[in-house]
């Protein structure tokens, strides 16, 4: 009998079909399900239910495992599972779940001897812009994520945590309490999850800036301009490091934060901090340049270099009290990697536990590089690349595929113990959990087994993250992924689909009178469409009907999008389908609101949907 080889996920690092099948015993699901939830914290029949046989061989490593399926005499399956460890066990169980759901009557004959690239193999998703995920949602996440051999996770925080003291800065965003931190960490902890704490400490606090009970710790004062790589932004965004009272904010958080937390990690942030030298501390950029004689016979790129090198210090100063304070409630920090690894050699100002997170969200050759300096300066070193679902309503597949394997190839040779995918909320969070799912699944296979990197089969996101039996929904979403990926490519698009980013352009106010976002022909928005169309005939059928619903969304605001494009840059198809475009798109934002309630909270909602608001305004401003 030839068998297929089975679509696991993550796939094992060595698996060998010994020949034939063998018939499933009646009582295997029941045990490995009963195993399962034994190891996630829940014996439902009081340690009375069938228990399957482990063995704890030593040569294994502790997060490794065998499995073995042979044929007995009588014809049934007969399994063998060695664990390096408990943490082993949950991994072997994991595999032979996803084999039994693959394998209703025989089960293949086979060898597996498995354990992980990356010791640490998390996720990171953003909850402050805008979603935050109901509990129900948050621990149906955890359930997936453990199956999927995830063991780290980060709940990325700016304003979203209910601290006392600061009612008013969270009031209306349906925070995550204290009591639901630590519900959710004892939760992560039952399925072999590292739920770490994370608060941005530095930048991206605008949300606590901009009022006036904090503005006193901001670096930029009002509504004055900065730079944000090659945006214009006005107002504040980081804490100013010259100031005292910044430090003692950050401990007041940090104090009422970690204690709900198991885990030693905390991720501080302190990332793009771009303000920083700009506003209330850019006197003392001044004074440290002429305490360090000035640049005045360097010229004009020496000056500006010894400016760079005073703003860094003062970074690198303040990153360092932020430290302290992780160090005083006993935890270890984190920290975003962008601005640090600019200047390599300020490296060793931090502390040596610090563990460095290399970030980047195309495809690049730098995380080698990148963990080599973090490495080489003493410090421990993660790779962080991105589901590429944010800022896009369908995905970038292609950008993300590469950006992933970039990150598991490259960090595995380099050395990286983590690795890290990161699911964004840029611009009201509008991606729909299941474009998130398509990038975790193929994350979780690369943190496991880089070597499948590359070659991800897609098959496996549809079959054991989006319960598709015939798989057939993960290649599909690939290409949904890829619907715009001519104009992307023609037009350099970055960290954002070209459908998006045309219809929400980052920073509006900046474009000039008949510019776009975004400049390809009308012939490529138009194929586009056509693609979408296309997609839309050959979709798989969807079990699951909020899935659909999600993906139906997705589809209705990529082909609005795709449809807004020419009629802005063709007059005569404005003219002629402009009722039509504004009552889609009002469509659009009643179902954008009803689908964010079924797997979020109602705060941020109204803030994520001032995107489809200023969408309406125009067209209706121009009939």
């Amino acid at each position: 009998m030839s068998v297929a080889v089975p679509i696991l996920l993550p796939s094992p690092r060595f698996i060998r079909l010994t020949g034939g099948a063998a018939r499933r015993p009646a009582w295997l699901a029941r045990a490995a399900d009963e195993a399962w939830a034994h190891l996630c914290g829940h014996d439902p029949h009081g340690g009375e239910g069938v228990r399957l046989s482990v063995d704890l061989e030593h040569d294994l490593p502790g997060q490794g495992y065998r499995l073995r399926i042979e044929r007995g005499d009588d014809g049934l399956a007969e399994l063998s599972i060695g664990i390096g460890s408990r943490k082993g066990e949950r991994h072997a169980l994991a595999t032979l779940r996803q084999l039994l759901s693959q394998c209703p009557a025989d089960l293949p004959c086979l060898e597996i001897e498995d354990s992980p690239a990356f010791a640490t193999r998390g996720v990171m998703l953003d909850v402050s812009r805008d979603k935050v995920p109901t509990m129900a949602h948050l621990e149906a996440i955890i359930d997936l994520l453990a199956s999927l051999k995830f063991n780290h996770l980060q709940l990325y925080t700016e304003h979203t945590f209910a601290y006392t003291g600061h009612e008013e800065v969270w009031t209306d965003a349906s925070p995550i309490t204290p009591a639901e931190a630590r519900e959710l960490d004892a939760c992560c902890a039952a399925r072999g999850i590292e739920l770490a704490a994370n608060q941005n400490c530095f930048g991206h606090l605008a949300s606590w800036l901009k009022r006036p009970a904090y503005a006193h710790l901001a670096e930029i004062e009002g509504n004055n301009p900065w730079c944000f790589h090659q945006w214009e932004r006005r107002g504040p965004f980081s804490l100013c490091p010259v100031e005292p009272r910044a430090e003692a904010f950050v401990n007041d958080l940090l104090g009422q934060l970690l204690p709900c937390f198991q885990s030693g990690l905390v991720n501080i942030g302190c990332d793009e901090t771009f303000d920083v030298g700009w506003g209330r501390s850019k006197e003392e950029v001044e004074r440290r340049v002429e305490r360090g004689g000035g640049a005045g016979e360097q010229g004009s790129k020496g000056a500006d270099a010894v400016k760079a090198r005073a703003r860094a210090e003062l970074y690198f100063e303040f990153v360092a009290k932020v430290a302290r304070v992780c160090e005083r409630h006993g935890k270890r920090p984190m920290m975003w990697g962008d601005i640090a690894l600019t200047h390599p050699d300020m490296l060793d100002r931090l502390p040596r536990d610090m563990v460095g997170l290399a970030w980047w969200y195309e495809p690049t050759d730098r995380f080698a590089r990148w963990v080599e300096t973090i490495r080489g300066a003493g410090h421990e070193a993660w790779v962080c690349p991105g589901t590429s679902s944010w800022r896009t309503f369908t995905g970038r597949t292609t950008e993300r595929r590469a950006n992933i394997a970039d990150a598991a190839e490259q960090g595995a040779k380099a050395g990286a113990t983590g690795f890290l995918v990161c699911d964004w909320g840029d611009m009201g969070h509008r991606q729909q959990w299941p474009i998130s799912l398509a990038g975790l699944a193929h994350a979780a296979e690369a943190a496991w087994n880089p070597d499948r990197a590359r070659d991800f089969d897609a098959h496996a996101t549809g079959i054991h993250a989006l319960c598709d039996p015939s798989g057939r929904l993960g290649p599909w979403l690939d290409d949904l992924g890829n619907c715009d990926l001519d104009i992307r490519t023609h037009a350099r698009v970055l960290n954002a689909s070209a459908l998006f980013n045309d219809l929400h352009p980052p920073v509006p106010g900046q474009l000039k009178a008949g510019d776009h976002e975004v400049g390809a022909p009308t012939e490529m928005w138009l194929a586009a469409g056509a693609r979408l169309d296309a997609l839309a005939t050959s979709r798989p059928a969807i079990a699951d009907p909020l899935v659909q619903s999600e993906l139906d969304h997705a589809m209705a605001c990529a082909r609005f999008a795709a449809d807004h494009a020419v009629a802005m840059r063709d007059e005569a198809f404005l003219a002629a389908h402009r009722s039509d475009l504004l009552a889609r798109v009002e469509a659009i934002r009643t179902e954008h609101e009803r689908l964010w309630l079924v797997r979020n909270r109602p705060g941020g909602l109204a803030t994520a949907t001032r995107h489809y608001d200023r969408v309406i305004a125009a067209l209706r401003a121009s009939l």
